[in-house]
């Protein structure tokens, strides 16, 4: 079964420690560049409802990683203060990505406490 929709920093350390989540940076593609929670991958918000419904190949060839699948457990989308990470984690849901989460406290959370 699938997590809360929410997903605090402990957890998200966890989870990236064990190597179970798939993170989604939906900021733009600039705020990216500038410095991102590592392993990542970059996908603007803008983007994301038709890059989550590419064919496999097509998201592959576009982002250089493995499409998610529905079924993927711990889906972690997060922005620099937690409003696209959440408009993202709804977005995929209504696609039937039933573990899409979000890192409500976001980049500015996570460079303030890890970085």
């Amino acid at each position: 079964m699938a997590g809360a929709p929410t997903v605090s920093l402990p957890e998200l350390r966890s989870l990236l420690a064990s190597g179970r989540a798939r993170l989604f940076d939906v900021r733009s593609r600039e705020e990216a560049a500038a410095g991102t929670i590592p392993g990542a991958l970059n996908i603007p918000v803008s983007e994301l409802e038709s890059a989550l419904q590419m064919e496999p190949a097509a998201f592959q060839a576009l982002y250089s990683a493995e499409k998610p699948k529905l079924e993927d457990e711990h889906l972690i989308f997060f922005c620099q203060m937690g409003k696209r990470g959440l408009q993202a984690m709804q977005l995929a849901r209504s696609l039937g990505y039933t573990g899409a989460r979000n890192y409500a406290g976001a980049y500015r959370e996570w460079l303030e406490k890890k970085g």
